[in-house]
């Protein structure tokens, strides 16, 4: 029975340790363009993810299973704005997705706090995926304009002496 949540516990830290890899790689990339608000939101929602691990790991130990740490996927390079976004508003639904089946599975293995974990890491993701999909629409909206004002107000930050995060 908890041999079942354990696995299911570490396949999603593996899902979360590769949106940490794939985010902060997109973090990187927007930050060197000067895209500072979407540098920001790359990089916050990678530390989020890093602290759905925690928990996940924490409930592992719990369980007395044991934590692997490994990646599911390797970082995809992609340098457009548009396939970044994309890429993330995919994953993050998939990974609600996921987590939904898996707290329906660890309920039937009568085990309600690996559930309650899961369920929160959906609204979490579904979160994620909406702030991503939010600027999506502003890059639809706006086309490239979007991120010149981003990279203009770096520069005007830079300039004046103000900090760009």
């Amino acid at each position: 029975m908890k041999e079942k949540s354990i696995e299911l516990l570490n396949k999603a830290i593996s899902d979360e340790l590769s949106a940490v890899h794939q985010y902060m790689y997109f973090h990187f990339l927007c930050d060197d363009q000067g895209y500072d608000l979407l540098a920001g939101l790359f990089k916050k929602t990678a530390i989020e993810e890093m602290m759905h691990i925690e928990r996940l790991a924490e409930r592992i130990l719990f369980l007395k299973g044991e934590v692997e740490m490994v990646a599911s996927e390797k970082v995809k390079k992609i340098h457009e704005v548009k396939e970044m976004l994309a890429m993330a508003t995919s994953m993050e639904e998939s990974s609600a997705r996921d987590y939904n089946l898996w707290a329906n599975e660890c309920s039937l293995n009568a085990d309600s706090v690996s559930k309650k974990i899961f369920e929160s890491l959906v609204e979490d993701e579904e979160r994620h995926g909406d702030h991503f999909d939010v600027e999506m629409e502003n890059l639809r909206k706006f086309g490239d304009n979007y991120l010149a004002l981003q990279s203009i107000e770096r520069s005007k930050n830079i300039a004046s002496g103000r900090p760009t995060e």
